[in-house]
């Protein structure tokens, strides 16, 4: 019988893998032959350029969009370790750098516009400018008008200290109601004579009355007026001035009317008398001041033909 031999090849015995080792490419020796027909290994010159066979190591060709650029050392991390610092080591690698633009994105001033960061700059940036003229005039000015109201504050505040200003007072000495009655139940006819006093309180200083009116007045009704002749108060003297009051055909309301019958029946017959002065306070050479003074008496007298002062009530104020 003949032997059988398996034709299937999923039956047929496999061999065992072959282990893999690492083919290197064997070089032909270079260098020159031996006489007996080995070679010899020259003496290695790497950095001998001048040797005729001498041949440089490839390097890659340097691209036309890819320019060399300076090696920047990476900067040092550091990171806190119990307390201490501990700086990581400088990653290097043979001819390349992670500074470089086109590698580390992180130094890549294109992506760090991407993601909204700034470098500080270097150099402080220097945003004083110079101040001009007009502003310093204007200082000056302002500095000027400041120092003038101080300085007239504290001389308005010396010559009150050293003058005591007060202000002049007003009086009604005596009043006599010479003739009161209503022509026709209504017109008014009147004569009341007043005696003024005026006043100067101040000791080192002149007042002088330029302008002085007295107003007489029946329940605010206005029935006479009168103008006094301007005169000068000295230190400390009082002024009396004789101020003759003349109604004559004044229109008054019924309920005044009446009420004056009334008081004149009674013995009883109230007047207002106000006064509007203009006195000026004489210190001495240019110093003088101005200023208005309003006063307001509220006088009773008996009833005519011979009506004398009952009671009298003075206020004066500027």
């Amino acid at each position: 019988m003949y032997p059988q031999h398996e034709t299937n090849p999923h039956f047929l015995p496999q061999p065992p893998y072959p282990q893999l080792q690492e083919q290197r490419p064997r070089l032909p020796p270079q260098g020159p032959r031996h006489p007996d027909g080995h070679f010899t290994q020259p003496s290695p010159r790497p950095h001998d350029t001048h040797h005729p066979h001498f041949q440089p190591p490839l390097q890659p060709r340097p691209s036309r969009h890819h320019l060399p650029q300076p090696v920047i050392p990476p900067k040092t991390r550091t990171h806190r370790k119990h307390g201490g610092e501990m700086p990581l080591p400088q990653l290097h690698q043979g001819g390349h750098h992670f500074g470089q633009h086109g590698d580390d994105p992180e130094q890549d001033p294109r992506s760090q516009q991407g993601q909204g960061q700034q470098r500080p700059s270097p150099l402080p940036v220097n945003t004083t400018r110079k101040a001009r003229p007009v502003a310093w005039i204007i200082a000056a000015f302002c500095t000027l008008f400041w120092i003038i109201v101080i300085v007239a504050g504290l001389a308005v505040l010396i010559i009150y200290l050293v003058y005591r200003p007060r202000l002049p007072k007003f009086d009604i000495s005596t009043a006599t109601l010479n003739a009161a009655y209503l022509d026709t139940g209504y017109l008014l006819e009147a004569d009341l004579t007043i005696l003024a006093n005026f006043t100067n309180p101040n000791k080192k200083m002149n007042v002088d009355f330029s302008y002085v009116i007295m107003d007489l007045y029946y329940e605010s009704n206005l029935i006479a007026r009168r103008y006094v002749e301007p005169f000068t108060a000295h230190r400390g003297q009082s002024i009396f001035e004789d101020i003759h009051m003349v109604t004559s055909q004044v229109r008054l309301p019924i309920a005044p009317s009446q009420g004056l019958t009334r008081q004149m029946n009674s013995g009883g017959v109230k007047f207002d008398v106000k006064g509007l002065f203009r006195a000026r306070s004489n210190l001495g050479g240019a110093l003088r001041y101005s200023y208005w003074l309003y006063t307001h008496c509220i006088i009773t007298l008996t009833g005519p033909p011979s009506g004398v002062l009952i009671s009298k009530k003075c206020t004066t104020k500027r």
